[in-house]
């Protein structure tokens, strides 16, 4: 009995292992051949280890081809408690960098919350909260959002390719054909986005997912390139934002009274710091492919950080400090003081404050 279960069981991981390799189906012939059984005992396979009364989601993809739904297989994990920790951290990320109802990530967040359970509780506990936070009613509703993120995940998993139509800033919609290689979050923006193979022009570009507006897969299939790797595509990124082009050197000169909050985080791969003697504050210098991604994050830091290079995000910053100044008032207001100043570094200080 022992080495009939044995066998049964041997069987059952290579009729699974098979289907899972082949996302597109084979026939019940192939299947019988690649795992040495007869056409009749595969038939009783599909029929014994199939929903409802077996475990696997076994679906006639096309006429006479087979293969498991990946939309409802189910693999299981393990972790130890600072592997649990490792996952609670992610998802308190995903939770409060994203504003759109996810049921997916919620029912994710529950299972392993009730895997860890007799683990570690108090981590169990939160995941449960967090994903009640995903799924809860003050979520944006964005069904199209969902259903095209999906649809994408269908795409890279099963390798084919997807026709989609992209509405750009203007409002302009274009046609695509596209096959997504790698899906990636931007917490900046509290959005997805998703780099791929786009025909026309038939080379690797990234949309916005809130942006594209019709979806459909396609039965063309697609290979990712072996020498595809979004590490290294993202790596000068600041955050999403990728060239082919020469990167551009960064330099910022950060005021004393920031400097130690500048110090504790690696905010750029490569980046280099330097605490100057004289005055305590901190030249931070670092290559990225895009300087217009970090506006907002070197706005956010108001009048305790100076841009010195390059010269174009300087003046984008002058232009911006002239604006905001404007908005405020704070012009008028120097003019009737009769205190006026040409120097546009020290406005932006006096205006945002800090420094001493």
């Amino acid at each position: 009995m022992t080495k009939k279960f044995d066998a049964k069981l041997r069987r059952f991981e290579q009729f699974k292992s098979l289907l899972l390799a082949h996302p597109r189906g084979l026939r019940k012939a192939e299947i019988a051949r690649r795992i040495s059984v007869d056409r009749a005992t595969v038939g009783h396979y599909v029929d014994d280890f199939a929903l409802p009364h077996g475990t696997l989601p076994i679906i006639e993809i096309t006429p006479g081809f087979f293969t498991i739904d990946r939309d409802l297989y189910e693999v299981e994990i393990s972790v130890n408690q600072h592997e649990a920790l490792a996952i609670h951290l992610a998802t308190r990320l995903l939770t409060t960098r994203t504003d759109k109802h996810n049921p997916h990530a919620a029912s994710a967040l529950r299972k392993l919350g009730e895997a860890i359970g007799e683990l570690s509780p108090p981590v169990s506990q939160h995941m449960h909260m967090s994903a009640n936070v995903l799924d809860g009613d003050d979520r944006r509703r964005d069904p199209r959002f969902l259903e095209i993120l999906e649809t994408l995940m269908r795409a890279w998993s099963l390798g084919q390719k997807v026709a989609l139509t992209h509405e750009m800033e203007d409002g302009r919609i274009h046609d695509y054909i596209f096959s997504p290689y790698f899906i990636e979050p931007y917490a900046l923006g509290r959005t997805v986005h998703v780099i791929g193979q786009r025909e026309p022009p038939n080379k690797i570009r990234t949309f916005k997912i809130e942006r594209i507006r019709t979806i459909e897969l396609l039965p063309e299939t697609y290979t990712i390139p072996e020498e595809f790797d979004p590490q290294e595509k993202l790596q000068n990124a600041w955050g999403i934002w990728y060239t082919d082009e020469e990167t551009v050197e960064v330099v910022l000169k950060f005021h004393r009274s920031v400097a130690k909050r500048v110090l504790e985080t690696t905010w750029q791969v490569g980046e280099e710091t330097a605490v100057a003697d004289t005055d305590g504050s901190v030249t931070w210098r670092a290559k990225v492919d895009e300087w217009r991604e970090m506006l907002p994050w070197i706005r956010g830091w108001g009048a305790d950080v100076e841009v010195l290079k390059p010269v174009e995000l300087r003046d984008e910053m002058i232009g911006q400090a002239r604006k905001i100044a404007e908005l405020y008032g704070w012009q008028a207001q120097r003019e009737a003081k009769n205190n006026e100043t040409s120097d546009i570094a020290q406005t932006f200080r006096d205006f945002f404050g800090g420094g001493e």
